[in-house]
């Protein structure tokens, strides 16, 4: 094979693989289409120009649906694979991977069925394009789309707006910088009539990516002839005009063969007295030499930009492997190592928000600082130690026999008493710190790029760090009640020792004594005593409550939040591993697509490499 057909070739297997995987009609917009950066050659003529029969022309075989009026109602992209000599001839349709056509017939058959599956057996068109390739021999390496006629009015059965919808379909391929236009026009008509090569005149002004093509040669009135236009002199091109005489109706009705039509066409230029001057530059085969030459100049030019192209997308791709990340081992060794290390990330990540790396730890201190000191003046002690209060709670506690002293009795039920609220905030504290935990495991679930491919072990993760919550506040729930009941289960000794003497400077006067025993002041000075004490133990209370909480809570989480998770996952089998592995179907596809392309860009990325050092 020549380095010509190679780089042809090459382009034409991207292309292909570019088609496959989507990169070509409603690809993925993320990446730049290879496809686009490609040369391809369009062909363009008006209804009945005879474009159909250069294509089989070109290819050698009779295999495009024909009519009157519209035929070609959708896009056909047409890529030929030369194959070795000798080999069978066979078609391929995108739209069924795993069948070869060997009969082409058939594919007439299945072009006209597809186009029918979307359009509907009617004149309408679509722009959604038929795939189809070719591997021949007697083909040159050739990426051609065959475009809907251009046409001036519609027809029964068609839209009004058929005639601009037509022509809109065919400019979104022609005005591409990097497509070749094969303008079609019939010999037996003025050139300067020519649909095709007025659309041609529009988009490529400077005639650099036209070649025209005259059809029909055979069939002009006796005594004229067309090389006005094959010379160059009717209108000009920077290529070279090429003239074709397709089959007639009769030949095609007679099924004669495209070898044998094109030993005709041969034969005619070669007789012709108008013509055979320019026979080595006229005929169908000289045209698809003609266009592979220039496919691969152009190619040539642009392989640098095409090579720049194909390693921006591979740069691309492989970062977008690693978002999305590489592919589970099937053992569940691989798979046990593979949840251990998310576990390990999302570990990672819970720390950082408790030691400040990320933002939601310093919510926990905020209970500390603000939430349980505001909880704590919040408590109703001042009407827990009103007047009316102290003297039901000391009198109750006295009993039938009033106090002769001090009330201990009643002093010690009022401070029990105060202290039982303090286990509200207390408590409280504990919940407000579980909340703010279960929050930075959910925000850190989220956080964790490596979990996100797979849903079902981040439920899993999930629950489990909840559930190991819901241990440390059970656990830091008990430690906060037992620090409050230690405050009533033993009084500070030294309160009471202060109140004897107080109550012995009254005591020099028996008579004050026995009025103040049953007097406001004296259930006054209790209440003043004992929200005294209150407040020493609300301090310590303020101190201790967080202490308790972080080594229960926070310190657990941080040191164990998982361990139970791993002895389980530790017994799970390869079976259920791989489910907490399963990921989401759309994900995994897309990685899928992301690795097919990225193979296509790297063995296409070789290829040019190797074409470009054989040059």
């Amino acid at each position: 094979m020549t380095t010509m057909e190679s780089l042809i070739g090459l382009v034409n297997r991207i292309q292909r693989a570019c088609t496959v995987l989507g990169d070509h009609g409603g690809g993925d917009s993320a990446f730049s289409s290879l496809w686009e950066a490609l040369p391809s050659v369009a062909v363009v003529g008006g209804q009945s120009s005879g474009k159909s029969s250069v294509l089989e022309s070109i290819v050698g075989r009779d295999f495009l649906p024909r009519g009157s009026g519209i035929v070609t109602r959708r896009p056909l992209v047409l890529q030929l694979h030369k194959t070795e000599e000798g080999s069978e001839e066979y078609a391929e349709f995108l739209h069924l991977p795993n069948r070869r056509f060997t009969d082409f017939a058939l594919v007439r058959k299945e072009i006209q069925d597809e186009t029918d599956r979307v359009t509907g057996k009617t004149k309408q068109i679509s722009p959604i394009p038929i795939h189809l390739s070719i591997y021949s021999p007697n083909v040159v390496n050739l990426t051609l789309i065959d475009l809907p006629g251009l046409t001036k009015v519609a027809v029964e059965g068609q839209p009004e707006s058929i005639v601009k919808d037509i022509e809109d379909m065919v400019r979104t391929y022609v005005e591409k910088p990097n497509c070749i236009i094969l303008a079609i026009s019939p010999a037996n008509q003025d050139i300067a009539t020519s649909d095709a090569i007025k659309l041609a005149r529009e988009v490529d002004p400077s005639g650099d990516r036209t070649f025209g093509v005259l059809t029909k040669l055979d069939l002009m009135d006796k005594g004229t002839n067309a090389l006005d236009v094959l010379e160059g002199r009717a209108y000009r091109l920077q290529h070279p005009w090429v003239g074709i005489v397709n089959r007639s109706q009769a030949e095609i009705n007679r099924n004669v063969d495209m070898m044998a039509a094109r030993r005709k066409e041969r034969e005619y230029f070669a007789t012709s007295p108008d013509y055979s001057h320019l026979a080595s530059r006229m005929g169908s085969e000289y045209l698809a030499k003609l266009l592979s030459k220039h496919l691969e100049s152009v190619i040539r030019a642009r392989i640098p930009s095409i090579t720049s192209l194909i390693n921006k997308n591979i740069d691309e791709l492989e970062a977008e492997l690693d978002r999305l990340g590489r592919p589970v081992g099937v053992d569940a060794g691989a798979q046990l190592y593979t949840i251990l290390e998310l576990c390990r990330a999302f570990d990672k990540v819970f720390k950082e928000h408790l030691d400040g790396g990320r933002p939601g730890g310093d919510r926990i201190y905020g209970v500390f600082d603000n939430q349980l000191p505001a909880a704590l003046r919040k408590l109703p002690f001042d009407r827990y130690l009103s007047l009316q209060n102290v003297k039901k709670v000391v009198s109750e506690a006295d009993g039938y026999q009033p106090h002769l002293i001090a009330p201990e009795q009643g002093y010690r039920r009022l401070i029990e008493g105060a202290l039982n609220y303090f286990k509200g905030p207390t408590e409280a504290s504990v919940d407000a710190v579980h909340f703010v935990l279960k929050e930075l495991v959910r925000k850190s679930i989220s956080e964790t790029k490596e979990l996100k491919r797979f849903p079902t072990l981040q439920n899993e993760l999930a629950a489990a760090a909840y559930q190991a919550l819901e241990k440390f506040r059970d656990e830091s729930r008990k430690t906060v009640t037992r620090l409050v009941d230690m405050e009533s289960s033993y009084l500070t000794v030294d309160f009471f020792r202060r109140l004897p003497q107080e109550v012995e400077k009254v005591g020099n006067h028996p008579a004050a004594n026995n009025v103040d025993r049953y007097a406001e002041g004296h259930f006054r000075r209790i209440a003043s005593n004992v929200s005294s004490y209150i407040n020493m133990v609300s301090d310590t209370i303020r101190n201790t409550i967080p202490k308790a909480v972080v080594h229960c809570q926070v310190r657990e989480a941080k040191l164990s939040l998982l361990n139970y998770f791993y002895t389980q996952i530790g017994k799970r089998e390869g079976k259920q591993l791989g489910q907490m592995l399963d990921e989401d179907p759309a994900l995994m596809e897309r990685r899928q697509q992301c690795a097919k392309r990225l193979d296509l860009y790297k063995a296409a990325r070789d290829e040019i490499e190797s074409v470009s050092w054989a040059r």
